[in-house]
């Protein structure tokens, strides 16, 4: 194993402490700690098993979701694996939510929270119980970054296991998943199909347990996560249904007691360099607009300083080689056939693109992980070679300009174009935009503008997958830009930014657009711009007044009391200092 520079977080520790039980040696030993220890036999502790390494399992199993139907028998896996390894496995759970089924409803405002509410749970759990080191299990879109922002806070040796991607949906012999149900309602609104192929698309596209089969947010995550090096190599591309999977959560029970034994924590995985890897591999997979959001609370986590501009100076040099949905042509289960990820990072290792001397959850670098990876068969497409990418730079594309002058997120493939000039077409939240689109009402050339809808004044800042599938299942994606201070699903595409910053409730300039407008967007030159002289945004700022807040009490509310900005990662444990 590569030497590793120690965590310059020391765990507590007290005279005679076991080096392999920093934290459970103060919980459980001694006559003192006899009540600790009692309170452990019913569940399964023996005497033998207060000598060891004590690992929890952090399960995100629920049957609220299909992505997470299956992480029980994951966890119980990894259990497995830090028995083996001679830790001592103890599984708990933390809640999960669907995006799928709440998208488009006052019910997805708490998507996002979600991330915030699993990652202090699992905080929660594992200080308190005084655990050594944690798996934790995650196979949606928000308890995915919610399990690497646990594991960084603490800085407790940590692996992270993908639940897996779902195997396709099958339609009249073609692949179906959960954005072609969405893009069904925008063409079932526009009279393209009616009721039973509505129906007959609704009921094959998600044919069993695994997250959303395209490289959208959990994919895109899963991916950056096992660049960052905190998953185990390929991770990030099992069908959730497999042996290969299984394995996995068993090796990462294995793993951990192996970082534990050799004290390899979080942050000496997650640098400054293993966050630009992750950033890199997005990029070159044609990844969700999300990864920004979450990559940047990610690094918050662990003390490391990542921007939204990070993404602007990596993409500059990296190119999108990804033929995947929703952009592309494939599903998931293509790359994984092909196999996954990792002969794509040693492309791009091999080209200069990867930092190679990062260390992972392995024990070693990655480099060394990558040394034996063959290359992809001759003939596939679903990645293309350096030399023929999809888009020579990167997708995400972060603007600037009067109407986002802390910053704005989009995914620009080149299918929608480049630039794009309108006239604004203003909501004040997602439903009323919806209404307007389904009933025909929005035009070409129009700028549908959703505001109110950013982290503090959703509050929890909604994914809008139901207006960008219903304007490209009405055929107006080339035709129609959307720009709010929301968010997007990862199966959005077509001319879309979002994370507008400043948002709308705090008086940022989005709250000063109305109806007629002109916006014009230039995704090369990376800037958006309100066509209005300053004297009538200076005019229409003051005669503005903030909204009431929507929610006064409860988990929305004391969500947009602490919330920061998109572009600093719409976290909530920021600078607390009192």
């Amino acid at each position: 194993m590569a030497p590793v520079k120690k965590s310059a977080k020391s765990a507590p520790k007290k005279s005679g402490t076991p080096a392999h039980r920093q934290f459970s040696s103060p919980m459980l030993d001694g006559p003192d700690r006899a009540p600790s220890r009692a309170m452990l036999h019913p569940v399964g502790f023996s005497n033998d098993d207060f000598k060891k390494s004590i690992v929890g399992i952090a399960s995100t199993w629920s049957m609220v979701t299909p992505c997470n139907m299956h992480i029980d028998k994951l966890a119980k896996e990894s259990v497995k694996g830090v028995d083996a390894a001679g830790g001592k496995g103890v599984e708990f759970n933390t809640i999960t939510i669907s995006d799928g089924i709440s998208m488009g409803t006052e019910g997805m405002k708490y998507s996002l929270v979600s991330r915030e509410v699993i990652a202090d749970s699992i905080e929660t759990v594992v200080a308190c119980e005084g655990m050594d080191g944690v798996v934790a299990i995650g196979g949606c879109d928000k308890n995915m970054p919610a399990c690497i922002m646990a594991i960084a806070r603490m800085n407790r040796p940590g692996v992270f296991v993908y639940g897996g991607t779902i195997k396709p949906g099958c339609h009249k012999g073609e692949d179906v998943d959960i954005v072609s149900v969405f893009e069904a309602v925008g063409k079932h609104s526009a009279g393209k199909i009616d009721d039973a192929e509505l129906e007959g698309i609704t009921g094959t596209a998600i044919p069993g347990p695994g997250s959303c089969g395209g490289m959208y947010t959990a994919n895109t995550m899963a991916s950056a996560i096992e660049a960052l090096g905190m998953s185990l190599p390929n991770s990030s591309a099992q069908a959730a249904v497999s042996d290969e999977k299984m394995m996995d959560s068993f090796d990462a029970g294995a793993a951990v007691v192996n970082l534990i034994n050799n004290n390899i924590r979080p942050r000496d995985i997650m640098t400054k360099k293993a966050f630009e890897n992750a950033i890199t591999v997005v990029t070159a997979l044609g990844g969700s607009t999300n990864a920004v959001l979450h990559l940047v609370a990610m690094a918050s986590a662990a003390k490391v300083k990542i921007t939204i501009d990070d993404f602007t100076r990596i993409g500059k040099r990296v190119p999108v080689l990804a033929d995947l949905k929703p952009s592309g042509a494939n599903v998931m289960m293509k790359l994984v056939e092909i196999g996954g990820t990792l002969p794509l990072m040693k492309m791009l290792l091999d080209a200069g693109l990867l930092h190679g001397d990062c260390m992972t959850v392995t024990g070693k670098t990655m480099a060394q992980n990558l040394a034996k990876v063959k290359p992809y068969p001759k003939g596939q497409t679903v990645i293309r070679p350096l030399n023929k990418p999809i888009k020579k730079d990167g997708h995400l594309v972060i603007l600037y300009g009067n109407l986002a002058p802390g910053g704005a997120v989009a995914k620009i493939s080149g299918k929608e174009g480049l630039t794009f000039e309108g006239v604004a077409r203003v909501f004040d939240s997602e439903e009323k935009a919806m209404q307007s689109i389904l009933k025909g009402k929005i035009r070409k050339g129009d700028v549908v503008v959703i505001r109110m809808e950013g982290p503090k004044g959703g509050p929890g800042m909604r994914e809008m997958l139901g207006p960008t599938g219903a304007i490209m299942g009405a055929g107006l994606g080339k035709d129609v830009a959307l720009i709010t201070d929301g968010r997007f699903s990862g199966g959005s595409h077509g001319f879309v930014i979002g994370h507008i910053t400043p948002e709308a409730y705090v008086g940022g300039p989005l709250a000063l657009v109305e109806n007629g407008d002109k916006i014009s967007i230039d995704a090369e030159k990376r800037v958006m711009t309100l066509h209005v002289s300053d004297k009538d945004l200076a005019r229409r700022k003051k005669a503005w007044k903030q909204p009431k807040p929507r929610y006064t009490h409860g988990v929305l509310a004391k969500y947009a009391k602490l919330v920061s900005s998109a572009s600093e990662g719409a976290i909530t444990d920021g600078d607390l200092q009192l």
